[in-house]
């Protein structure tokens, strides 16, 4: 009996612990929507910028456009992420989630001057524009110690 409980306390804990981590799907959801997210806030404060291929805005527009099916896919899998978790409202999630993100490189442009901060990232939605969705796919796969994701990722997954 003993045995059967320590189990059990095992079985509990891990299935906890597997409901509020993420898999890779949920890692690479995540980064995801936080470069979608950086690409929108880059848009937004560069879109007064001449740049050589044309204005900043539309592209990142261009890029949405694009990839809506694979940025869909995204926010499904981390709403269906925190229904797993027990969440109430996976959609205010996601809305919270991409606030945060996007709040992230606001705060970088807000600490630079706006030629500074587009000078400096302005090059990041050309280059997403002149990916394919697999390229884009292993961007957002890749984990960057400098942009952790918001939960623990599950341990051999």
């Amino acid at each position: 009996m003993k045995y059967i409980l320590i189990l059990v306390t095992l079985f509990v804990s891990f299935s906890a612990q597997a409901a509020t981590c993420y898999n890779s799907a949920e890692v690479e959801a995540e980064q995801g929507l936080r470069i979608h997210s950086e690409l929108m806030v880059i848009a937004l404060n560069c879109q007064h910028v001449s740049h050589r291929d044309g204005n900043l805005y539309i592209q990142y527009k261009d890029f949405t456009r694009r990839n809506q099916n694979l940025i869909s896919e995204y926010e499904r899998t981390l709403k269906n992420y925190y229904a797993r978790a027990g969440k109430s409202n996976p959609e205010k999630n996601i809305n919270d989630l991409r606030t945060s993100l996007a709040n992230k490189i606001s705060n970088d442009s807000a600490r630079m001057k706006t030629n500074s901060f587009c000078k400096a990232y302005a090059p990041r939605i050309i280059q997403a524009l002149q990916m394919d969705q697999p390229k884009l796919r292993r961007w957002a796969a890749t984990p960057f110690a400098s942009h952790p994701v918001s939960q623990p990722v599950c341990s051999g997954r």
